[in-house]
């Protein structure tokens, strides 16, 4: 008898080393997948932020704030005046109650789904008597005939109608800009000259604003009372502060705020010298959409390799038990079809439910891989079991993509179980035979 070669004693150890390289590189196209499920969740950003632009952006009230003019004087290095400098004196209202109720509603740009809402708001509140004797520097002096009321308003673009003004019983309208540094880059004023006599100085104040995706408020009241309500079935809250009290039902959801002057970080008076940062202290709402295929697909990416490496692996046994080997070529073609699957994944969840994407995705992967295993060994029996193996993973993978908070745990109990059965299953394998 001829003694076997060094090739013909480690045969099964070189195929091993060889299918494990094709695994690794498999890996290639599995990354292209990856930057095409960028690319897409690229444009639907793109088609968000074009659908936006035309409607209105998400919106950020910050306000209102009761502003009043000072000159102080202008020295030279010999002390003498040349001239005068304006500067501005800021004050936050005692009391701040808003309601708002946001109508949502779905667009359309090709296949990309972008979420719009139309909103109706009303502030209520009041101003005590400013105090400016703490704040007014030497030799300032005041022009409380030209206060003005401004409203910070991301994108003015949203609002539909004329913004009136109840100020202390009196009606007026607001006018774009701001005239006034330091407070927000866009929004709205109002002249509201002061006299002496006033005490405490009411606003009411109507707006119906667009926007998209989200609308966020700030807490500019010594007592900030926030009420919302919407349609919308999926909010989600976010900013500085949660809600204390929130409902959601099929009728869409309820959520109320109230935030103290102690609760954020900044005064309720200031002068133009001081840097103050309202955005910091927002809060409110995202109409969030209740499925994002993308992220899932993406999450269902990063198993690639498992996937790839176990399919693999339930060939590799059913070779060493056949007597027709299987070439790393056909290897090769069961792995492409594996990373197809997600392609397809992608593709299907574009236009209908992912969870539909998913099955229709993973059938035709199951059946693909199955009847391939039975051609290569001429044998139904063969095809079921690697058919069943792949619906084991698919259904294991589906399972972990729903369940998004106990995704960890559930993964690593099934990675334990996996492996505990290809150890159980190799055991009787006489790897040097």
């Amino acid at each position: 008898m001829e003694t076997p070669s060094f090739w013909q004693k480690n045969a099964i150890t070189v195929k091993g080393i060889v299918i494990f390289m094709l695994m690794l590189f498999l890996m290639i196209p599995t990354f292209w997948v990856s930057d095409l499920i960028r690319e897409r969740e690229g444009r639907q950003a793109e088609a968000v932020t074009e659908v936006s632009s035309k409607w209105g952006n998400p919106q950020t009230l910050s306000g209102p704030v009761l502003t009043i003019p000072y000159d102080i004087p202008s020295r030279n290095t010999e002390g003498k005046e040349i001239g005068r400098t304006t500067c501005f004196l800021y004050f936050l209202p005692d009391d701040l109650k808003i309601d708002g109720a946001l109508d949502p509603e779905k667009r359309y740009r090709g296949i990309f789904e972008v979420v719009l809402y139309k909103s109706t708001i009303s502030m209520d509140g009041f101003f005590a008597k400013p105090d400016v004797s703490s704040l007014l520097p030497d030799g300032a002096v005041l022009h409380p005939d030209k206060a003005r009321l401004v409203l910070g308003i991301p994108d003015l673009r949203g609002l539909k109608e004329q913004v009136k003004l109840r100020w202390n019983g009196t009606e007026k309208l607001f006018d774009p800009g701001m005239p006034v540094p330091g407070l927000a880059e866009s929004g709205m004023h109002a002249d509201v000259p002061l006299d002496s006599d006033s005490t405490q100085l009411a606003f009411h104040i109507d707006l119906e604003l667009k926007g998209s995706g989200s609308l966020f408020l700030t807490p500019v009241g010594k007592v900030t009372t926030v009420n919302l309500q919407s349609t919308w079935q999926d909010p989600s809250y976010t900013g500085a502060f949660l809600p204390d009290e929130k409902t959601m039902g099929p009728e869409g959801f309820k959520a109320s705020w109230k935030v103290l002057h102690l609760n954020r970080n900044y005064p309720q008076s200031w002068t133009s010298d001081q840097q103050i940062n309202f955005y910091d202290s927002s809060f409110g709402v995202d109409l969030l959409l209740p499925v994002d295929n993308y992220q899932k697909a993406t999450r269902s990416v990063k198993y690639a390799i498992l996937f790839i490496g176990l399919s693999f692996l339930a060939l590799f046994f059913v070779e060493m038990r056949q007597s027709k080997p299987v070439h790393p070529f056909q290897y090769a073609l069961m792995g492409l079809a594996l990373v197809i699957f997600y392609t397809l994944l992608v593709s299907f969840s574009e236009h209908i439910h992912f969870n539909y994407a998913y099955l229709i995705a993973a059938g035709m992967t199951i059946g693909l891989a199955g009847w391939y295993a039975k051609s290569l060994f001429d044998s139904g029996k063969m095809g079921l079991l690697v058919g069943g193996t792949l619906s084991a993973l698919y259904g294991f993978l589906f399972v972990t993509l729903q369940l998004q908070d106990y995704a960890l745990l559930i993964g690593s109990i099934g990675l334990f179980v996996i492996l505990a059965v290809v150890m159980y299953v190799s055991r009787r394998i006489q790897w040097h035979q």
